[in-house]
């Protein structure tokens, strides 16, 4: 166990904060509620978004870039967005040494700006579908801040996207969802729920909005992606209309989806343990560290570092990118160079000492397991190879099992409130409930309803007892 990490079971919150500080993940910034990504924690999140940006590209969409600050008017204009905005925003209201006639607000994501652009863009129904999307920060002032989780200033990619059909907009928002859950699942080895959120928790402004929601290792949910149906709501308020097959003029029916660096939080909530960070290795920007290692630092240098860096070329050459790493602090003590590459989450760590050296092998060391194999050179590429394969099916067979042996079922309210108090973790019950039977929920459990399940599971609803309710996840939150 790490001395410089607090153990999950004694202080989960104090756990979370000590991985990201032992992997120089990310650092509080001087502005309250910011953060600094370090470039652990970035390189982690460029290996993410281009991953998601291949997948949106493939799919059709384009990126572009729209502006940080938004007219104040223009959150105004969809009632719903405003409601829901308005105590998140931070505005500008002086520049240039002068008070601006109108403030702005500092984006707390770009529905209205870019309603706006595609309402000057926008003219036939041969423009359409307008399929954007674009990757920038955006600020939502946040009074309990947590690092990659809850930060006033965050790194998102937001898609908007505009179409001919109501069809063909929802279409859009469940081809997205699906994109978001593919990836999570298969890259980040995040398995997820998707489905629809209840009316009390409904991105503000949109008609439907389905989410993806993962579990951490302390039972606690976490809304991994979301994916919105806007209908015609952003259309009539900023006048995106276009002249249709007929001749006449009708509103386009629009789409918004995004995903955030709370991807990250989510990543070490469900992979790390005690120890430290663990990366799947299809994310992992290192995949493989490789340590030549001597008590003689001139026999290091001179006889095993050639070797390391002909098998790291080898490897990189193999694996298609740069994804390797040869460590060169002779300096420091094997164990400490072992340790600080475990704390950085590398999923495999390749030792290639005197006596590996002289007997024709490499050591190899899983951060998943600490299985340790001793392998004969020319088997190393191959064996690597498969262990990187083996290492990301395991950890998201270790997710997915966590996931279920945690996800009850609960026939009434009270068994819900039961299960939720000794518990914790996913609740599945029917429910039909309003908005303020959600609040109501909240207040005496801590908990909220993540999404609806799909499929025709009707049954009674746990707070209402009236027929035909869905069948819906409930959990505590991040």
């Amino acid at each position: 166990m790490a001395r410089n990490i607090t153990p999950r079971k004694e202080n989960y919150s104090q756990w979370y904060l000590d991985v990201i500080k032992a992997a120089e993940m990310a650092d509080y910034a001087p502005v309250r509620g910011c953060m600094v990504i370090r470039p652990t924690g970035y390189a982690i999140w460029e290996s993410i978004q281009a991953k998601f940006d291949a997948a949106f590209k493939k799919t059709g969409h384009v990126n572009a870039c729209f502006p940080l600050l938004i007219p104040y008017s223009f959150l105004r204009k969809e009632a719903e967005h405003v409601e829901g905005f308005a105590p998140e925003c931070a505005t500008v209201t002086h520049a240039g040494g002068e008070e601006l006639e109108e403030p702005y607000a500092v984006r707390p994501t770009s529905e209205t700006v870019i309603g706006y652009m595609y309402s000057k863009w926008i003219h036939s129904w041969r423009d359409l579908p307008v399929l954007m999307n674009q990757w920038c920060n955006v600020m939502r002032w946040e009074k309990r801040p947590r690092l990659f989780l809850r930060t006033s200033e965050f790194l998102w990619q937001e898609g908007h996207t505009a179409h001919e059909t109501e069809q063909e907009a929802r279409e859009e928002t469940m081809r997205m969802l699906g994109v978001y859950k593919d990836i999570i699942e298969n890259e980040l080895a995040i398995p997820v729920l998707t489905g629809e959120k209840t009316a009390g928790e409904r991105f503000p402004g949109a008609n439907d909005t389905y989410t993806c929601e993962a579990m951490m290792s302390d039972t606690r949910a976490l809304q991994a992606g979301t994916s919105h149906f806007l209908g015609q709501n952003f259309a009539k308020a900023f006048e995106i209309q276009y002249q249709n097959r007929e001749g006449e003029l009708a509103y386009c029916w629009t789409t918004s989806w995004g995903v955030s660096t709370r991807l990250i939080g989510a990543l070490i909530m469900v992979h790390s343990d005690d120890d430290g960070l663990i990366i799947p290795p299809r994310i992992a920007p290192v995949k493989a560290a490789i340590l030549p290692i001597s008590k003689d630092e001139s026999i290091a240098a001179n006889d095993i570092l050639p070797k390391a860096k002909e098998l790291s070329a080898k490897l990189d050459e193999e694996l298609g990118g740069m994804f390797t790493r040869v460590d060169t602090d002779f300096h420091v003590r094997p164990g400490d160079r072992f340790f600080a590459h475990l704390q950085r989450g590398v999923p495999l760590r390749l030792e290639l000492g005197e006596k590996d050296l002289a007997a024709g092998t490499v050591r190899l060391v899983r951060r998943d397991t600490g299985e340790k194999l001793d392998v004969k050179n020319d088997a190393v590429i191959p064996t690597v190879k498969q262990l990187l394969s083996d290492i990301q099916s395991n950890m998201f067979k270790r997710a997915k099992d966590f996931r279920e042996a945690n996800t009850h079922d609960a026939a009434s309210y009270d068994e819900l409130k039961a299960i939720i108090s000794e518990k914790g973790g996913f609740v599945r019950a029917h429910f039909g409930g309003t908005p303020e039977d959600e609040v109501r929920i909240r207040e005496e459990t801590g908990a909220t309803p993540r999404c609806i399940l799909p499929g025709d599971n009707r049954g009674k609803c746990i707070i209402t007892g009236q027929d035909n309710a869905r069948l819906t996840i409930f959990a505590k939150a991040y």
